[in-house]
């Protein structure tokens, strides 16, 4: 009768669908959790490493928004979306589709219309931010503001602040000369009721009042 042991392991040696060596890992796992400070498994759980890096990592910014000179403590990965809406309350700019594709959240810096969702805040620093709520001078409507409702241009309004500070400024830049152009340069706010008609007829009027 042969002595030799099988290089195998037997049935007898199998725990648990896994080998000895399986088995001491998650025994030495299990009992690493169970020694650990609950304090440590309170922390993990609250992300409190997170809010603490957060404190830690929070830079000044200076904005002047809609004329208001706003000083700030901001983490980096926080878009000027995010500032202008859960900072400075201003709601009128839209979050849509977060990814600068929809133009929802169009507000101007420095004059010049940007997808606030896509720009970091910290990189606006110094900067004059104008909003959908710095339009109105007061209780008086910029004058595309009142052409939007004369043409029903916002239907569900949700991109309407998005539609209307790309408008203001396609007038500025000068790309209002035909409804081809007006559409091009549109192009980058999407408006999901279909209002394009009547957001190029007011774009239209307010050309006309200028020239």
């Amino acid at each position: 009768m042969s002595t030799t042991k099988p290089c195998t392991p037997t049935d007898g040696e199998d725990i648990s669908n896994g080998t000895r060596r399986d088995f001491l890992k998650q025994t030495s796992l299990l009992t690493g959790i169970a020694l650990t400070p609950g304090t440590v498994v309170k922390a993990a759980e609250n992300q409190w490493d997170e809010k603490l890096a957060g404190v830690f990592e929070k830079q000044a910014l200076h904005l002047e928004v809609n004329g208001v000179k706003q000083e700030l403590m901001v983490e980096p990965r926080v878009t000027l979306l995010e500032v202008l809406r859960e900072h400075l309350g201003l709601t009128g700019t839209k979050k849509g589709c977060d990814r600068g594709q929809c133009g929802a959240c169009t507000v101007h810096v420095n004059g010049v219309r940007i997808n606030s969702c896509l720009s970091l805040a910290l990189t606006n620093d110094g900067k004059k931010i104008t909003t959908i709520e710095g339009l109105a001078k007061e209780e008086e409507l910029h004058p595309m503001q009142e052409a939007f409702i004369k043409h029903d241009g916002f239907q569900c309004g949700y991109c309407t602040s998005g539609q209307i500070m790309s408008a203001v400024a396609l007038l500025k830049e000068g790309h209002a000369g035909s409804e081809t152009e007006i559409r091009e340069f549109m192009s980058g706010n999407i408006c999901r009721c279909g209002a394009y008609p009547n957001i190029v007829k007011a774009i239209q009027e307010v050309k006309g009042d200028m020239v």
